[in-house]
């Protein structure tokens, strides 16, 4: 049972007051160490610091009987949860995006990207400008921008994904013969024009048809796949609007997808899934983490992996994890029927089967894959099982955070960072979750109350 943090148990807490959260073992750096944190303002603070400067001991000492307080989890790729589908047109978007956002705090998430797939321009149209980036606080989880998963994916590798909705950049689909791709250009060139000109032209248009561009400020991700004649035309728009690209459902070569990094992507969507598989003639888009345009630059690529048990091998997580640990990102991919019993859901306009195991495939086709129902707690012990404790935590908080640039307050608990905080238990079950240093979810109301009882002599 589930605490109810209503007005009378949560005021207790002031937003100014200097707070002491002690007996509890910390993740910080990567390593869980004993250790204390301070809060004041909903931002962590530096104890030793602020004492010096103010001779002025904590107003409140919160004992977290020995639990582990990690940051809040951070999951960069959700299509929705507890019988709600971001990509449904007719749903009113902000309303939808709220009941996840406050279902999610049970599962130690404190921000998000909810993620759209593969839809029609008037998806886009209606969906997009209503999106509203916020805060987060005890109405829910932090909504950060959205993470657009399509159109412009490779139609062989659309996994769950509408095919009769894959946009190309108007300049031929991705495997079409050189001369092909020369007569099309020689189309789209008009008099006094250059060929660079032109397509870039014709690529700006060929997304503004489908994504509306004067709300493009509400996205953070797109996934696209590098093949697509044009993408790097593509990617350097998207970077130069400040939104991150993700390479995905593709079947790319690792030569494109070496050059769709060095046009600016930055991610790599649920790696392993949904691409070509790795060869040892020519790696594709897996390679990406071995490849000296990463390796031997001072670019940083990020890559997502789902951890629900269905998806990826435990070796092959390891192998990625072992080749790349720093740009591991763990994501759930999770889908409208996380949270809710085995049966039939939505995904977008698909039907989706959710067996008594959790596995989520396509109801007319159950040997693919629809995206996960895994809360990201669930993730993080999974591939604590695989990595351990302390990798994947990085990947669930860190990393991401790295990925989007917010690292610089999100992600971490160093000082000046926001005091957003998850309790874990020795098993990794979420305990509390905190947003600015307020509790917005316990495990119970004896757990919520514990959490805030001040320790006599030190507190008051």
């Amino acid at each position: 049972m589930t605490a109810n943090l209503n007005d009378s148990l949560v005021s207790t807490l002031d937003v100014d007051e200097n707070v002491l959260f002690t007996n509890c073992r910390i993740f910080r750096d990567g390593k869980i160490l004993k250790d204390d944190l301070w809060v004041k303002g909903g931002k962590i603070i530096d104890g030793q610091l602020w004492f010096y400067a103010n001779q002025e001991k904590a107003t409140r000492v919160v004992d977290c009987k020995g639990h582990i307080l990690a940051p809040g989890f951070i999951d960069i790729q959700l299509n929705g949860g507890f019988g709600v589908d971001f990509s449904i047109p007719e749903k009113d978007l902000d309303t939808a995006i709220k009941t996840v956002a406050e279902g999610v705090l049970a599962h130690g998430v404190t921000a998000f990207c909810p993620t759209i797939i593969t839809s029609g321009s008037d998806t886009y149209s209606a969906l997009v400008p209503q999106h509203t980036p916020r805060e987060g606080g005890r109405h829910g989880a932090a909504v950060l921008g959205l993470h657009l998963e399509g159109p412009f994916i490779n139609p062989a590798k659309n996994g769950c994904h509408p095919v009769e909705k894959v946009k190309t950049f108007d300049l031929g689909p991705p495997e079409q013969s050189p001369e092909d791709a020369e007569e099309r250009l020689k189309t789209i060139v008009s008099k006094g024009a250059t060929a660079a000109d032109a397509i870039q032209s014709t690529v700006v248009g060929a997304v503004t048809s489908v994504y509306p561009e004067d709300h493009l400020d509400k996205v953070a991700i797109v996934t696209m796949a590098p093949e697509i004649p044009g993408a790097p035309d593509a990617i350097r728009y998207f970077v130069e609007h400040g939104i991150r690209v993700s390479v995905g459902h593709s079947r790319s070569d690792l030569k494109t997808s070496a050059a769709a990094v060095e046009a600016g992507a930055s991610l790599v969507t649920h790696m392993f899934n949904a691409m070509s598989a790795f060869h040892h003639r020519d790696p594709g888009i897996v390679g990406l983490i071995a490849d000296p345009v990463v390796t031997q630059s001072d670019r940083k690529l990020y890559y997502g992996v789902i951890v629900d048990g269905f998806h990826t091998h435990p070796t092959a997580l390891r192998m990625a994890f072992a080749t790349y640990a720093e740009g591991c990102v763990l994501v759930t991919d999770s889908m409208a029927g996380m949270g809710l019993p085995a049966g039939e859901h939505r995904l977008g306009s698909l039907r989706v089967h959710i067996s008594e195991e959790r596995k989520a495939t396509l109801a007319d086709k159950p040997e693919t894959l629809a995206g996960s129902v895994a809360t990201m707690a669930e993730s993080v012990k999974n591939f604590a099982d695989i990595v351990g404790v302390e990798n994947a935590l990085t990947s669930a908080t860190l990393r991401p955070a790295e990925a989007l640039g917010i690292d610089d307050h999100k992600g971490s608990l160093r000082a000046g960072c926001d005091a957003d905080f998850v309790l874990l238990n020795d098993q990794l079950e979420v305990q509390a979750t905190y947003i600015a240093g307020q509790v917005c979810w316990a495990l119970d109301s004896h757990a919520a109350a514990l959490f805030y009882s001040p320790i006599k002599g030190q507190g008051e």
